[in-house]
């Protein structure tokens, strides 16, 4: 039987007599299957079990809860991810399931409302540049452990800013903060953050810090800009966010090269610990105390093993063998001068007497031209002898200049003390010591007041 659940008329006979329950029924679900709505409710609880045929959930507010199912090929088609305390806006109709009795709302489409739509839109952009690679762990750059020059973009009035030169005037006067002050919050917040990155990256600064204090989703979502993601993958220096409270993730934290909690622990991150800076100093004094003493020990064991030596024991060592060959010789020269006079004084008395028998024989005229040549020879014997002479001389005067005995024969002693060593300098001695000082004609022996 059809009934016209709009027709007054039809309901008007309809009063007049009983139904059967799946009448009614049907009378219901015709009449609610008109009314098409959007409404926006918390969803309370979520079944969507695998083979299901539809995702069932319910919907509520403060004074009221609405059973609702979605076919599943509809859910799917949306993308979004159902779970309790999600707002949501939901199209659909009223219905009734007639076997149970029971009311449903047939969501035809549906969609995350207020901050759930927000968080929708940033779990999409942040699904987008992880897959470009801008999260990526490889690509993100070392923090310098200690930065002369920190970088600093945040609010000027916040308490953010404060935060953090406070601990870093704690941790780390010696820094140099550069601070560029912009807005955090707006729809031109994102703009200016990435601009004052760009200007901070263009100083000095070896490491910038993006910061602000804490707030709700939406104050956060300048933060989850997809220019001011990329302006931070972008940046030639690490970047270092502090933004909000401990729960809170953005965007910028996902790209940035370190995430801190707060703007105080974004501090703390590029600002080595006054105590920890202590130690290491101390630990590294401690390392070179040691490397010098080790240094140490070896140049003097290496200037001890060179000062054993016999040539600096005894400067003599050095000449010694040049001693022996020069004495070798000057007792051959000795030796063979007398020789040499001897056998060619020989040789001149025989050729003397020659002669002299010989003058005796010639004539007048032949003694006459044998003085003459006598005379001549005479004469060139002594100048072969002078180059000869003076050949001598010199080796003679060399040879002397090169003897340590004509040294000490000008004046001068050598004193060695009761090892034999060379005595150079004051230093050496002390007052009781035991030297000998040689002089030309002998040793004198001394001791030191």
């Amino acid at each position: 039987m059809a009934i016209d659940a709009f027709n007054p008329d039809a309901q008007q006979d309809t009063s007049s007599r009983a139904l059967s329950v799946s009448a009614a029924m049907a009378l219901a679900k015709a009449s609610l299957e008109q009314c098409v709505v959007t409404l926006v409710g918390e969803v309370s609880e979520v079944s969507d079990k695998a083979g299901y045929k539809a995702v069932y959930f319910t919907l509520k507010d403060d004074r009221s809860s609405l059973p609702c199912m979605m076919w599943m090929n509809r859910f799917r088609a949306t993308g979004i991810t159902l779970a309790p305390g999600a707002l949501v806006e939901a199209t659909g109709r009223f219905t009734l399931y007639a076997a149970k009795g029971r009311m449903n709302f047939d969501v035809f489409s549906i969609k995350l409302a207020g901050e759930g739509n927000l968080r929708m839109q940033v779990a999409n952009l942040a699904r987008k540049l992880e897959a470009e690679g801008l999260m990526a762990a490889e690509r993100k750059r070392p923090i310098p452990k200690y930065p002369q020059v920190i970088g600093l973009v945040t609010s000027p009035r916040g308490a953010a800013v404060h935060d953090v030169l406070r601990t870093l005037r704690r941790r780390y006067p010696l820094a140099i903060v550069r601070l560029a002050g912009v807005p955090v919050e707006g729809k031109d917040a994102p703009l200016h953050l990435s601009h004052a990155l760009r200007t901070i990256a263009a100083t000095d600064a070896e490491v910038i810090l993006l910061v602000r204090g804490g707030g709700s989703f939406e104050d956060l979502m300048p933060f989850n800009d997809e220019g001011l993601a990329r302006a931070i993958a972008a940046c030639p220096v690490p970047v270092v966010t502090g933004i909000g409270h401990e729960p809170d993730t953005s965007i910028a934290d996902m790209v940035a090269d370190f995430r801190a909690s707060t703007p105080t622990g974004a501090a703390e991150a590029v600002s080595p610990k006054k105590e920890n800076l202590d130690q290491g100093f101390k630990n590294a004094a401690n390392r070179l105390e040691k490397a010098v003493r080790i240094t140490m020990g070896q140049l003097d064991d290496s200037l001890k093993s060179i000062a054993s030596r016999p040539v600096l024991n005894d400067p003599q060592t050095l000449y010694a063998q040049e001693s022996l060959a020069l004495d070798n010789l000057g007792m051959r020269i000795h030796r063979a001068i007398p020789i040499g006079i001897s056998k060619y004084q020989t040789r001149l008395e025989s050729q003397a007497s020659a002669l002299l028998n010989i003058g005796k024989r010639l004539s007048a005229p032949q003694t006459a031209q044998l003085h003459l040549a006598e005379t001549r020879l005479t004469q060139a014997g002594k100048t072969l002898c002078d180059p000869m002479e003076r050949e001598l001389a010199l080796a003679a005067s060399r040879l002397n200049d090169l003897s340590p005995l004509a040294i000490l024969g000008r004046g001068y002693a050598i004193a060695r003390d009761d090892e034999g060593r060379v005595v150079k300098e004051t230093s050496q001695v002390a007052s009781g010591d035991e030297l000998q000082v040689m002089v030309s004609d002998g040793t004198i022996a001394c001791t030191v007041n």
